[in-house]
């Protein structure tokens, strides 16, 4: 059985080797797909696609955005192409000649002309943070699990209690609906009989069809029945756990659709109460399955 997991939750992880250090910050909030978001530095860019894929494989819904940091250290040093400065520096002075122009340029503006100045890395630099990355990822990804999971338990509590509630007072509901047909069967009976001693002709066959249309107009067995079975699928996915809020979010639509049928069809105090209860209880659901992975 799998934990229920929450959307939101957020992790983090350094991994450091040879005075090279690379850190990870992956955060996640509710959302109806999985949407990704990946910020790696330019030398570690043509891994997005792996990153990507190790996120796609621990989760299945929610925003995610993942961020990635490398400190070197000492892992380059600063190299300046002596050759392609002095072809600067023959070039400048070709075109001074050629205008007209005196003096010779500076040190700092070759240096600041592209190519001159650049760095040179450790081969073994880029191996070695490839390394770094995959292990900050996989530990940044079981934090953030880690900590969804916690979330999942405590949304799972507050489901059970509702879930208890609501079936408890759709139970209440079952048991109302007979007495409820009984005391409208015979205030229809009064009502007729009254009608009846003021002169107005009724058949025979009359005052039982009236009562069985009243019947049939007040019937809500087939709503409590979807509405029983409809529990039992929402508590067999509380109980399966794993990415079910798609799953719980369309049940909680059918819950709240047999509420509202069962609420126009009963005119009685104490069943509205209870209808109200029960549609009070699926909208905290609901509230709640928005944040379930």
């Amino acid at each position: 059985m799998a934990a229920l997991r929450s959307m939101t939750g957020f992790g983090a992880a350094t991994s450091s080797e040879a005075q090279v250090q690379v850190r990870v910050e992956v955060r996640s909030v509710n959302h109806r797909f999985l949407q990704l978001k990946v910020k790696l530095p330019p030398e570690l860019a043509s891994f997005e696609g792996e990153v990507e894929a190790a996120v796609r494989k621990v989760l299945e819904r929610g925003s995610v955005s993942l961020s990635v940091s490398v400190d070197a250290g000492g892992g380059s040093t600063v190299r300046i192409d002596r050759e392609l400065a002095q072809r600067y520096m023959t070039e400048v002075e070709s075109l001074a000649k050629e205008l007209g122009l005196e003096g010779r340029p500076k040190l700092e503006t070759i240096l600041a002309l592209p190519g001159v100045v650049g760095s040179q890395s450790d081969p073994k630099l880029a191996e070695r943070e490839a390394r770094l990355l995959r292990g900050a990822v996989r530990d940044g990804l079981a934090e953030l699990v880690a900590m969804r999971e916690r979330e999942g338990a405590a949304l799972l509590q507050d489901l059970r209690a509702n879930t208890a509630a609501l079936t408890k007072e759709a139970a209440r509901i079952e048991k109302r609906m007979p007495k409820v047909v009984k005391e409208h069967h015979k205030k229809l009976r009064t009502r007729m009989q009254d009608l009846l001693g003021g002169g107005i002709k009724l058949g025979p066959a009359e005052l039982p069809r009236e009562l069985a249309l009243l019947a049939d107009r007040m019937d809500v067995g087939e709503e409590l029945a979807r509405l029983s079975s409809h529990l039992v699928q929402w508590s067999a996915l509380l109980e399966k756990g794993g990415a079910t809020g798609r799953q719980l979010d369309f049940l909680v639509q059918e819950l709240l659709r047999e509420a509202n049928t069962i609420g126009s069809k009963c005119n009685d105090a104490e069943v509205a109460h209870s209808v109200v209860e029960v549609k009070t209880r699926i909208e905290r659901l609901r509230e709640q399955v928005q944040n379930v992975e």
